[in-house]
């Protein structure tokens, strides 16, 4: 008989992306999956290979008092549709990546009895995940510490943070070669939302280079719909070659074509830096409660394969300085390609798929001893 797992994660790029990675490693095993996420899933969900995808209600709570009963009664709807969709399916074994949406299906799932698993891509666990890690079975890790998870060592597994088939063929692709004939390949994204704040950076800081380093410059660059015209007439008045979209299908064969990356540093953005192995520029989302991606940037700018800088000091100045660095000095980023690629984890799939399989058979864990 096909085991079936319930898989459930935030409809976001962010959280979707990994729990593809191991619906596809386990399906290949002989698994039946089932994902559920909340509406935002649709967007991005065309490929994920479930049998079935369910929709929950959900709602991320507040600091307004009101907007947080409005999210605690839709996430109490999400509770009894979950409990509802668990009972029918009844799966033998639950996963989460995080954010709010994975909360009912797997809260439901582990008081069903289900053996659970909640993966937490961050530096600093989610608050998502910090509700839900006293019910489940394991919690699996991307990184050696996790900030916030330490009440639950025992029951903590590193497994590293799974990348879908396509960022481990690119990383097949060699850093790309610098020559004075060719053009130094520039890539700037946001996460799968875009970012704002890259659109504003990124055409001031390239008007501030010599002319000289802007003939050389290509540019690939993620942009919101209402930033791509202003974004477009920036690059066309500077004279610099850059091709923008409000999305990327494609986005870890542009990751292996660039020879700099400047974006956010959500947690698989950082993990596909490092298992394709590019130097990037990443700037952390400011105002995060937790921090998050500011503790990913540093595991990455620590091993050398990238610099982080805070937002509120990244001027169009400063990038420019980093850009005429990449340009003139190829060695730089080559040593620091080298160095980003040397902390990829591209077997974090098949150990995910190893730990799911093994919470599945024995109903519980042992921590891996480090």
């Amino acid at each position: 008989m096909t085991q079936l797992v319930l898989i459930s994660a935030g409809g976001t790029g962010g959280h979707l992306f990994p729990a593809e990675a191991l619906a596809r490693a386990l399906t290949a095993r002989g698994w039946t999956v089932h994902l559920a996420s909340d509406h935002r899933v649709d967007a991005l969900s065309a490929d994920f290979p479930a049998e079935a995808i369910h929709i929950i209600p959900s709602a991320t709570p507040g600091k307004n008092p009101l907007t947080a009963l409005r999210a605690a009664f839709r996430l109490a709807r999400g509770y009894l549709a979950a409990r509802r969709i668990v009972a029918r399916t009844r799966p033998h074994v639950a996963i989460g990546f995080g954010g709010y949406p994975t909360v009912p299906p797997m809260l439901a799932a582990a008081r069903a009895g289900v053996p659970a698993i909640v993966h937490d891509q961050n530096a600093v666990i989610g608050r998502a995940n910090r509700f839900l890690a006293p019910h489940m079975t394991a919690i699996a890790t991307a990184v050696d510490v996790v900030v916030g998870a330490e009440p639950f060592r025992q029951r903590t597994v590193k497994t590293g943070n799974p990348v879908r088939a396509a960022v481990r063929k690119a990383a097949e692709t060699p850093y790309p070669e610098r020559t004075d004939d060719k053009p130094f390949r520039l890539l700037a994204f946001g996460g799968s939302q875009g970012a704002r704040f890259l659109s504003d950076l990124v055409p001031a800081a390239v008007a501030e280079l010599d002319a000289d380093h802007r003939r050389r410059l290509t540019i690939v660059q993620q942009c919101r719909p209402e930033d791509l015209d202003r974004v477009a007439e920036a690059y066309r008045t500077l004279g610099v070659e850059a091709e923008l979209k409000t999305f990327f299908d494609d986005m870890p064969a542009r990751i292996a074509w660039s020879h700099l990356v400047v974006s956010r540093s959500g947690a698989s953005t950082v993990a596909e830096l490092a298992v394709i192995g590019r130097p990037a520029m990443m700037v952390p989302l400011p105002h995060a409660l937790d921090q998050d991606q500011k503790a990913n940037a540093t595991i990455l700018a620590t091993a050398g394969g990238g610099w982080m800088v805070e937002q509120s000091d990244m001027t169009p100045t400063v990038l420019a300085e980093h850009l005429t660095k990449g340009i003139t000095d190829p060695g730089r980023l080559q040593a620091a390609a080298q160095a980003a690629g040397g902390i990829g984890q591209p077997d974090a799939v098949e150990n995910l798929a190893d730990l799911v399989e093994r919470v599945a058979k024995d109903k519980r864990v042992e921590r891996t001893p480090a």
